[in-house]
């Protein structure tokens, strides 16, 4: 289904550029509005929060203004975690929680996420409604049956409580020494809490927003500076959130990375082990090593399209529990509607503390292959499948790996590339056939 607006995740781009502007944006608040406020039964009612960028303010109160001239209240939560917008929607009975924010982005991109009243993203068919309605004219509500607006000032701490509910009775953290990055992002000020309240001793860095360092040499986008950190500290490990809270990673005790493919592995692995673990919804990305790693358990596993919204809509229709992307966007279905950053780094402690071991020795289980990825540079939209050259490279790749790595062609959603990826156990043997399909593809396309 074509949508003139909304991405694979809400709409998003740069302050000031349509179609990211105040005006856009008032007018968008009161399409949601028309659109969900019909579908209300009782009070019609929608919550909206932010993460810290500057332009947050600006969008905010266009929101507000546009909900609140199409006949529908407002609960204003401010600086608040992504998922715990999802989280709180639900809890507060609202017919849909909106989320101003351009997640892992630098400050001056923003965007407006949606979520429905069940607390899962909306169904496309939701996003072309509220699409009829921003090309028609505001017409505003008659004064008496205008939205009011109020401040939910309890928001951080039910958000708080939910995190560690998701956690078995007497649960705790003691002794452990952890880094936490918070991005200058909407986990600033809930985050540390959740890891101190559980008994974990917190250094806190990226915790001082300033509406313009939001994931700014720091966070799940840029963990170097916290592989420094948990080294010079000698923590036990550290963790990475992004500026609004639905991706983590972590740092081990030695100052390695551990992404998202071995956080979920962790995860998988711990419930196999426990109670089961029915299934793993992973996206063309997801490294194959993942992939041998959970074979090896017996538990099933699926690659979607690149997106959490693709990861999701495999759980719900499989119905598994677990999901997620290389990026550290995971998914606990059992536990939450989103990719909660929050909610998964502690389902990875929880693994450790259960079982005695540190997130080093853990992600061993799971042996990651090399991976190379070419862009290809391309002119205009390009159809791949029968092309008879790039066919035969991409056979004669695959019979080079014999059955040990994949190759992947996929073009980019967001510029002019195609991305050829080959994954192997042989560094060598992948580089090589990576080059030599890329030049291929690249002479085809011209």
């Amino acid at each position: 289904m074509t949508r003139k607006y909304f991405g694979t995740d809400g709409i998003r781009g740069r302050v000031g550029d349509h179609p990211i502007t105040a005006e856009f944006v008032l007018k968008l608040g009161w399409a949601a509005g028309k659109v969900f406020g019909q579908s209300a039964k009782g009070r019609k009612l929608i919550l909206v929060g932010k993460d810290t960028r500057v332009s947050g303010y600006m969008f905010e109160s266009a929101l507000q203004a546009g909900i609140i001239a199409a006949g529908v209240d407002v609960e204003l939560m401010g600086p608040m975690p992504t998922p715990a917008i999802a989280y709180l929607t639900r809890t507060f009975r609202a017919q849909a929680g909106i989320v101003i924010s351009a997640s892992h982005n630098p400050f001056d991109d923003n965007g407006i996420k949606f979520f429905g009243g069940d607390g899962f993203k909306l169904p496309d068919q939701v996003e072309t409604e509220i699409e009829k309605y921003i090309d028609q004219p505001i017409v505003t509500a008659h004064s008496e049956d205008l939205g009011r607006a109020h401040r939910i000032e309890d928001a951080a701490g039910r958000y708080i409580e939910f995190c560690k509910g998701t956690l078995p009775a007497g649960f705790n953290l003691d002794g452990l020494r952890i880094v936490l990055d918070c991005a200058n992002g909407a986990t600033y000020h809930v985050a540390p809490n959740i890891f101190r309240e559980l008994g974990a001793r917190v250094i806190r860095t990226a915790t001082e927003p300033d509406g313009f360092n939001i994931n700014k040499d720091c966070g799940s986008t840029s963990p170097a500076a916290l592989q420094r950190a948990v080294k010079e500290q000698r923590a036990d490990l550290g963790i990475a959130f992004d500026g609004d809270g639905d991706r983590v990673l972590f740092v081990d005790h030695k100052g390695e990375l551990v992404d998202g493919d071995e956080l979920l592995f962790i995860i998988a692995s711990h419930r196999q082990r426990v109670n089961g673990c029915n299934g793993v919804a992973g996206t063309l990305m997801t490294n194959y090593g993942f992939e041998l790693a959970v074979r090896e358990l017996n538990i099933p596993f699926v690659r979607t399209k690149v997106g959490d919204r693709y990861v999701i809509e495999a759980m719900r229709e499989k119905g598994w529990q677990l999901g997620g992307e290389s990026s550290g966007h995971i998914v606990c279905g059992d536990l939450t509607t989103t990719g909660d950053a929050v909610v998964s780094a502690l389902q990875v402690l929880r693994a450790a503390v259960q079982t005695g071991r540190q997130v080093h020795e853990l992600k061993k289980g799971m042996q990651k292959l090399p991976q190379r990825m070419i862009n290809v540079r391309v002119g205009r939209k390009i159809v791949l499948d029968g092309n008879q050259a790039i066919t035969q490279a991409v056979t004669r790749a695959e019979q080079a790996l014999k059955g040990s790595g994949r190759i992947l062609l996929r073009p980019s959603g967001t510029e002019p590339v195609i991305r050829v990826m080959v994954e192997g156990s042989d560094l060598g043997l992948v580089e090589n056939l990576a080059k030599e399909v890329a030049v291929v593809v690249e002479k085809a396309l011209q």
